[in-house]
């Protein structure tokens, strides 16, 4: 520490042909090297040239492609020069001083030297001695079979006015809160319109209808009634499949709960990028606690769709969705280790992430099924008949189909641009800590998913269809459709992936996360349309 080092010789090394291929593909393919010294990663400060401001890049290429002067023919030079800058900030009281940045400027240089190697040998091109030090790469060295490459570093030591609790902010420089701002202000108005829109049915629509309805004396009247009134004898009738619908609607209850935590968490500044991977590790433990959220959820609805196993709907709202991402998770995992790659995640944290699953995670939800399927069952506000009713024939612009995917543009048109920047964090290797416009982004997802899933189920109800329980739940969900088709035009377009494995992994891992999404924003509609039919129907008189 403090001690300022001048081409430290680390080692000499001479190139075979696999050696020169393989740095040769490195830097086709722009590898950078990261290193980190007191838990601060390594960057490369560039200046803008437009403005006065320095970006800062993390890791350092492993070397570069250019021509010499005057020739054609490219070339690919190493990096073996390394000159490091180590800032610090020094206690004034003690003496002694913390590390608070950490850069550096990497260098190609052909190093020479006179006569044998050996233990001792002295550098012309780079010797304290004579303090000749690397100021630029003028004489680059090549990567070429059997050329010999020494690789040395500098470290000089710079104090620094920043104080150590704020060190990481020069790593977490805002470059673009306007698109943030803008994004965020594009969403309110999506908001704002829909908002409108649900107020207006409320208010005109219901206001008008119920109490055309409640007035309703002669039964010659009330035989001409139209609208959603009509399938009142319907509309609670339990929906095809109703165990999935419970299952779903549980899974999502506990992504939700998940999401809210690790966002209030992560907003009120715990779960900084400076503690590597403190995001995954919360949100996989917030997941596995989450489960009793999930079985009182599926179970309560259950109940109300007058099931009787709480055991076997527990046990699949417990097993479902973890058992799917876990076989593309274990996929993916084997193709990492195929491609022997430090990246996979090894067997002893397979074995607690399961032990999570089934210690954890399953029982919790076990807990939660046994205590909503303990509590009375939900009552609906009117009596279901016992035969269906007939649904008419419907208009083009009410097909099932299509008013679903219509219903998912609007959620995901909310949230795309904030997308965008997730998508640049986790792939192109930059920290994502804009978490206080994540949260406002979500508020706004929920109550887009919320109110066009209302809307929707309005139209459909006034059509006299009352096959709603799934639609709502599919009409809000189908936005994660088009976050999939985002990510692959994301995939197409910023992404240069030339590797098979790296494109199924990219493909494999946003396949997961639009799975997460569609459950989520699925259940959130789910819950609103619920809510919405039970408060309408609950406020007619019906004889």
């Amino acid at each position: 520490m403090r001690e300022p080092q001048m081409c430290n010789i680390v080692c000499k090394l001479k190139l075979d042909a696999q050696s020169a291929k393989e740095f040769k593909e490195k830097i086709d393919d722009e590898y950078r090297v990261n290193m980190i010294l007191d838990n601060l990663p390594l960057v490369v400060p560039i200046k803008r040239p437009d403005q006065d401001s320095t970006v800062y890049q993390l890791g350092f290429h492993v070397g570069l492609k250019g021509q010499y002067s005057g020739s054609k023919e490219e070339k690919y030079f190493i990096h073996n020069h390394l000159s490091f800058t180590v800032k610090y900030h020094r206690d004034l009281l003690t003496e002694s001083a913390r590390i608070v940045g950490f850069e550096v400027k990497p260098f190609s240089v052909k190093h020479e030297y006179d006569g044998n190697w050996s233990e001792n040998t002295r550098l012309t091109t780079c010797d304290p001695h004579t303090k000749h030090t690397v100021v630029n790469s003028n004489t680059p060295q090549e990567v070429e079979e059997n050329k010999e490459i020494i690789f040395t570093y500098d470290v000089e030591f710079e104090e620094s006015d920043v104080k150590w609790a704020s060190r990481w902010d020069a790593y977490l420089l805002m470059n673009d809160d306007q698109i943030h701002w803008f994004s965020i202000v594009n969403s309110l108005m999506i908001v704002l319109f829909l908002s409108g829109m649900v107020a207006m049915i409320m208010l005109r629509t219901l206001y008008r209808d119920i109490s055309k309805y409640n007035e309703l004396e002669t039964q010659e009247e009330a035989q001409e009634e139209t609208g959603w009134k009509l399938v009142h004898g319907d509309v609670f009738r339990p929906p095809n499949n109703s165990d999935l619908l419970c299952v779903y609607v549980g899974t999502g209850v506990q992504f939700f709960f998940m999401i809210l935590v690790t966002m209030i968490f992560a907003v009120l500044g715990f779960l900084s990028p400076s503690n590597r991977g403190g995001l995954m590790t919360a949100m996989l433990l917030l997941w596995v606690f989450m489960g009793i959220f999930a079985g009182y959820a599926a179970s309560r609805l259950y109940k109300m769709f007058k099931g009787t196993e709480w055991k076997s709907i527990s046990l699949r709202t417990a097993t479902l969705f973890p058992a799917t991402v876990s076989a593309i998770f274990f996929v993916l995992n084997a193709l990492i280790w195929g491609e022997k790659s430090s990246g996979a995640v090894p067997f002893g944290t397979m074995f607690a992430l399961i032990f999570l699953w089934f210690g954890i995670s399953v029982p919790l939800v076990f807990v939660g099924g046994y205590v909503g399927f303990k509590k009375p069952a939900i009552e609906n506000p009117v009596k279901t008949n016992k035969i269906p009713r007939q649904i008419p024939e419907q208009a083009w612009y009410m097909n099932p189909v299509f008013s679903v995917l219509i219903g998912g543009i609007l959620p995901f048109g909310a949230v795309f641009i904030e997308l965008f920047f997730i998508l640049t964090s986790i792939w192109l290797n930059q920290f994502y800590y804009i978490f206080g416009f994540l949260f406002l982004v979500f508020a706004i997802l929920m109550v887009t998913c919320a109110e066009i899933t209302i809307v929707l189920c309005y139209f459909q109800l006034c059509s006299e269809d009352y096959l709603w329980w799934w639609r709502s739940y599919l009409t809000s969900g189908s936005s994660a459709l088009y976050l999939f088709l985002y990510a692959t035009f994301y995939f197409f377009t910023k992404l240069e992936i030339t590797k098979l494995v790296s494109a199924i992994l990219y493909f494999g891992y946003m396949l997961i996360v639009s799975y997460a999404f569609f459950v989520v924003t699925g259940t959130i509609g789910f819950y609103a349309c619920f809510w919405f039919t039970r408060l309408i129907y609950s406020s007619v008189k019906i004889d």
